[in-house]
């Protein structure tokens, strides 16, 4: 079977696509609007660019109102964000933080989620997260309009945050101690806890 975007609903190529590229990693993207009111959520198109300059990406899709979400609206806005990576300790707070609320609702109040200042930008970090990546904006980029409509965010890496838990005796973060969660098809996640050579 083969599908083309253009013969079946947006919803279904959505579904086809999620259900193939998996697991994808998760970016709990942390910001704040021009006022300093926070906003914390979780976006599963995400994954780093390179390293000279050290970037990554992340793809937030437009509100079903087909405006931009509050995570890019903060970012074009300040120009800054904070990555917190998912492990799963943190599972519940990341999900009930994809709820769509208010711009003036703080998503860390309304999650549990503990705030912390980071080092190089203004947006908070989540306190006990096992690494944070701090981003100034390199580009935005509309790629779609309305309701669902892709957006591009490259954010140029200024600091990563790492947990002593996560580190060897030498200061390098270990992978088998990280565990992050994945997003799978649907509403399900994946553990990375199980590892092959």
């Amino acid at each position: 079977m083969n599908i083309s975007p253009g013969d079946v609903s947006m919803r279904r190529f959505y579904e086809a696509m999620v259900a193939v590229i998996t697991p994808r990693p998760i970016a709990w993207v942390s910001t704040v609007d021009a006022a300093g009111t926070c906003n914390l959520a979780p976006y599963s198109f995400f994954n780093g660019v390179g390293v000279n300059p050290p970037t990554l990406m992340f793809c937030p899709a437009n509100r079903a109102d087909g405006g931009p979400k509050d995570t890019l609206a903060n970012i074009r806005a300040v120009g800054e964000f904070v990555v917190n990576i998912v492990t799963e300790p943190f599972a519940d707070a990341m999900k009930k933080s994809a709820d769509e609320t208010g711009p003036d609702e703080d998503e860390f109040v309304l999650t549990g989620t503990d705030k912390y200042p980071s080092t190089r930008v203004k947006p908070p970090r989540v306190r006990y997260a096992a690494a944070a990546i701090e981003c100034e904006l390199l580009t935005a980029m509309q790629l779609g309009v309305g309701p669902g409509g892709a957006n591009l965010v490259v954010g140029r890496i200024v600091s990563i945050y790492l947990n002593d838990s996560i580190l060897d005796a030498e200061g390098n973060p270990v992978p088998e101690k990280v565990n992050t969660i994945g997003r799978m098809g649907g509403p399900t996640y994946t553990k990375t806890n199980e590892r092959f050579s």
